[in-house]
């Protein structure tokens, strides 16, 4: 089983700021866009139109439209009957998963960019940045949509809100559907294949830099782990820490059945909501 670090939601290229962790979970936001999308912010159920407004000072407004991708969260739409969470994947990034022979099983871990915030007469950031894994989906299926993404709905109608599911997109347009339960070393599991945490997993080491990592000994290749793409050797150091890429979706490790990386999910789950 491959497992995917892929960085999702507001972060200072896309969105302009963090996502908000609120009593202590993090919510991510889905990114603002001009691709095809149905869905705008004041569409989606919850706080999402209030904290787009006030944590970007007004720039991005409720009726922007956003793109809810990956889509984990069951409770932010209506949704038809046999919907399952999903992530659409283009270009470059598609590429590399590809190229890495992403496939059926393997798993997401999706972070990005959180900061603490506080409600009072508006929402507000009340600490410092980090980075935080937030959900998962393990892959149930893959589905090459093209450029017109539009007839997956011929036979998936429940897709009707993803973003991908629709005309707009170049030909290299995928989605991952994730599979009914999450699968570990062979076992079925409690926990369906996709969702967030309650409090997920902070990666960033301290306050000073979100994108230096506290990383586990099997992912280390500096303390015998098996890396990942886009982190050569430099970026490793062998105190456990990680200076993370600035750039880059999909960072994909092959633990190859490591009983360390094992033990890492299972601990990781047990907080799963």
């Amino acid at each position: 089983m491959r497992i995917i670090f892929s960085r999702k939601g507001f972060d200072s290229a896309a969105g302009g700021c963090p996502s908000p962790i609120i009593d202590g979970r993090p919510v991510s936001l889905p990114i603002p866009t001009r691709m095809p999308s149905a869905l705008r912010y004041a569409d989606l159920t919850g706080d999402y139109g209030d904290l787009v407004e006030d944590l970007t000072r007004g720039r991005i407004k409720r009726t922007a439209s956003c793109h809810l991708d990956p889509d984990l969260n069951a409770n932010v739409l209506v949704r038809l009957e046999n919907w399952r969470g999903c992530l659409g994947q283009v270009a470059a990034a598609q590429s590399h998963l590809a190229n890495n022979c992403v496939a059926k099983g393997d798993l997401f871990l999706f972070w990005g960019l959180f900061r603490p915030v506080l409600r009072q007469e508006r929402w507000t950031y009340s600490g410092s940045r980090e980075h935080r894994i937030f959900g998962w989906l393990q892959i149930g299926d893959i589905i090459d949509l093209g450029c017109d993404g539009s007839h997956v709905l011929r036979d998936r109608p429940w897709l009707r809100d993803h973003p991908h599911a629709r005309d707009g997109w170049c030909q290299r347009n995928a989605l991952y559907i994730a599979s009914e339960q999450l699968i570990l070393d062979g076992q079925k599991t409690s926990l369906p294949g996709w969702g967030t945490f309650r409090k997920g997993h902070r990666l960033s080491a301290g306050d000073a830099s979100p994108s230096l990592w506290t990383v586990p000994d099997w992912l280390n290749p500096q303390r015998g782990g098996v890396g990942m793409t886009y982190h050569p050797p430099e970026r490793w150091d062998a105190d456990g820490g990680l200076q993370s890429a600035a750039r880059g979706q999909e960072f994909i490790a092959e633990p190859a059945g490591s009983r360390e990386a094992l033990a890492w999910l299972r601990t990781l789950f047990q907080e799963a909501a």
